[in-house]
């Protein structure tokens, strides 16, 4: 008894002096991996607001434990995807594109969420629930979507040509005229010119798809990713197909004597980013709180205006504010009337094709950039 006395004794005498010396006020800093694409949050620059920074901020304040957030960035969807089944890093926080999602979920590579963690869920608009990559929503916070559209300069173009793919095909504008540099959106467009099944298995649809990009090769520009913002700022090019978002990027950069203006095909292609948890993460629940944030006002708003992409959740598109500040064109291109975005979306955006009918589509491809 006298032992055990003496125990607690110089154990609190222990505590008590490493106290004094300072050796235990050092709280424990927890922290968060996210993987996200480049240039796609606030992240304070020409005084928008510090997503990164807000939540750090948030979570002391709110839990009274500190958090360090290590932000990377990806380039593309394979990309990610190759870095995460590697098994050599592990993030807490990823933001994938649909199609990728649908096949992460079959590979077992994502985690169901915890929704008593992310009450900010009821901000997303039904509209983006129950859709084919995530049927249950088990496994996503969607985060911004955006559609596919042409965008052409007007001062090079007749108004009459535009409104439809044929654009992309029109002689009248040949050697003016850029494409993906991508197998999937440079066949899409071709598909949807030809009112095929975008997500087709037969190699037939393919084919003539392929027919069709053939036939657009002299006339085009070139083929292009980044590379269009410049092009089609500077008037070089006259015409790209691209995402609706960064249309107005190009916009706030075009020339004084190019007039860019934009319009949606029908069909095109929308797709949806969301946030999930991968199943190497190291803190789940600090990644829904993460999330959770993400949906909460100030960070969704600066989010959105930040990226210039649209968003799923109610808190921004019914925000006065952020109406104001985006401008009535912008809404307009940005939330298009839709009679039901959620039946258009399932019926045309891109799913995860097989791996027979991939490879099939990138060996056309293939030959088609040396042919």
């Amino acid at each position: 008894m006298k032992k055990t006395v003496s125990l607690i004794l110089c154990a609190a005498l222990l505590c008590s002096v490493l106290l004094l010396c300072g050796c235990g006020d050092k709280a424990e800093t927890l922290t968060l991996n996210v993987y996200n694409w480049g240039e796609y949050i606030s992240d304070g620059s020409e005084d928008s607001f510090d997503t990164v920074a807000g939540f750090e901020k948030w979570y002391e304040e709110t839990y009274g434990v500190k958090v360090h957030v290590n932000y990377d960035t990806f380039a593309s969807c394979e990309d990610m995807y190759a870095k995460l089944s590697a098994g050599a890093v592990s993030y807490d926080v990823i933001v994938p594109s649909d199609y990728m999602i649908a096949k992460l979920r079959e590979e077992n590579m994502l985690l169901p969420l915890n929704f008593d963690n992310i009450p900010n869920y009821k901000n997303i608009s039904e509209d983006f629930k129950g859709l084919y990559y995530d049927p249950d929503n088990a496994y996503t916070v969607p985060y911004t979507y955006g559609v596919v559209g042409i965008i052409y300069n007007a001062n090079a173009v007749d108004e009459a040509d535009a409104g439809s793919w044929d654009l992309l095909w029109n002689e009248k504008y040949a050697g003016s005229i850029l494409q993906f540099n991508n197998p999937r959106d440079a066949f899409g467009t071709a598909v949807y010119k030809l009112g095929q099944d975008v997500n087709s298995t037969d190699r037939a649809d393919w084919d003539r798809a392929a027919e069709e990009l053939k036939a657009q090769k002299p006339l085009r520009y070139g083929l292009v990713m980044d590379e269009i913002y410049n092009l089609m700022e500077s008037g070089e090019a006259a015409i790209g197909a691209y995402y609706a978002g960064d249309y107005f990027t190009m916009l706030d950069a075009q020339a004084e004597d190019v007039d860019l203006r934009f319009y949606y095909p029908e069909p095109t292609n929308a797709y949806i980013d969301a946030m999930c948890i991968p199943s190497c993460a190291q803190n789940k629940e600090l990644a829904e709180r993460f999330i959770d944030y993400m949906l909460s006002e100030e960070p969704a708003i600066a989010n959105a205006e930040y990226t210039y992409y649209a968003s799923p959740n109610r808190v921004v598109f019914e925000s006065e504010d952020y109406r104001e500040e985006m401008g009535e064109e912008v809404m307009e291109i940005l939330y298009p009337e839709s009679g039901d975005f959620a039946a258009d979306y399932n019926a045309y955006a891109y799913r995860n094709l097989d791996a027979a009918t991939l490879d099939y589509i990138n060996t056309l491809w293939e030959s088609i950039k040396i042919g």
